[in-house]
């Protein structure tokens, strides 16, 4: 079959101008309504019967009527095109301010870290409802139907926008004092062999190996070790759990066990080997126009990252004159 390779007139051309027409029983009429000329008006009307195949007005030096043809079509082309136009009006809304569901693909990992800027921003935009699609998969937004997602940084595409949810942090080793009770702590990766180390399935399936900071080299390299142990989990708030209830050892983001770390439900270990990450990004594709409700998401989270940035100078400075005058 021969490719048709223009656009067809769309199904709608003329429609509006129908519509006045019949609203008003008047070509002139419906012309001062759109602002344009009577034959203009005449000529669509035109244009619309001949692509229907039937006349929709009886037309007389005096009067403008509907015939049959053009009863019925009024009769569904008027609910339609008022729903087209609502349709637009919502449409519009969603374009001019933040307003509407906003889709995020995020790792199910990272969920506990957003709660609070996602609370925060709720609240400063009650017409933004927040969807935390939580995924260990990297997802296709743009086929998935989702505004943005969150990744660590080295899952960040080439193409994608991506902007700072978390400072660099590191990768540490925790267990809870129940767990040290029975066992001497380790005092380096090696000794891991000795430990009850709680592991967690990677999507593709593999076991995730241990990293650390090659100390005992003075390259800057990172060293991997297979470590074993009685759980493996395919998420780190299920390894979580289980370090803190002594079932061993776990290798978590610092930030995800900085709770049971403060609560003194979890002790660190191998400080002194724990590597650097990236930190977690906001990533989104640069080629669209951003939708307000993700602009306001963005806004938001840089405004919180600025304010917790002045917190801890402020904090830091505080210390600084309190050690001075000390």
């Amino acid at each position: 079959m021969k490719q048709n390779f223009t656009v067809r007139q769309g199904a709608l051309d003329g429609v509006e101008v129908f519509l006045s027409v019949a609203q008003h029983r008047s070509f002139r009429k419906a012309a001062a309504e759109l602002g344009v000329t009577p034959s203009a008006i005449s000529q669509t009307v035109r244009v619309l019967e001949a692509r229907i195949g039937a006349a929709l007005f009886i037309r007389t030096s005096r009067s403008v009527g509907l015939t049959e043809a053009g009863e019925q079509f009024l009769a569904r082309a008027k609910p339609a095109f008022e729903e087209l136009v609502a349709a637009s009006e919502v449409a519009r809304g969603l374009g001019q301010r933040p307003a509407g569901l906003l889709r995020l693909s995020v790792p199910r990992a990272v969920i506990p870290i957003l709660l609070e800027l996602v609370a925060s921003f709720c609240r400063a935009y009650p017409e933004v409802e927040v969807e935390l699609a939580a995924s260990k998969e990297v997802t296709d937004l743009a086929a998935e139907g989702f505004d943005a997602a969150v990744r660590q940084g080295h899952l960040v595409a080439p193409d994608m926008v991506a902007v700072p949810m978390t400072p660099p942090f590191r990768l540490i080793v925790v267990g809870s004092p129940a767990y040290f009770a029975e066992r001497s702590r380790p005092a380096h990766p090696n000794d891991l062999r000795q430990h009850a180390c709680l592991r967690w399935r990677r999507s593709n399936g593999a076991l995730a190996l241990w990293s650390f900071n090659d100390n005992d080299n003075d390259n800057d390299q990172t060293i991997e070790i297979a470590v074993a142990g009685p759980l493996i989990a395919s998420d780190f708030p299920t390894v979580l759990g289980a370090a803190i209830e002594g079932l061993g050892l776990a290798q978590l983001p610092e930030p995800l066990a900085a709770v049971g770390l403060r609560s003194g439900k979890l002790v660190e270990v191998l400080e002194a080997y724990a590597p650097l990450r990236p930190g977690v990004f906001l990533c989104y594709p640069g080629r669209r126009q951003i939708m307000p409700k993700l602009r306001a998401f963005i806004d938001h989270l840089k405004s919180r990252a600025a304010g917790d940035g002045k917190v801890r100078v402020q904090a830091d400075a505080s210390r600084a004159g309190s050690r001075k005058r000390g």
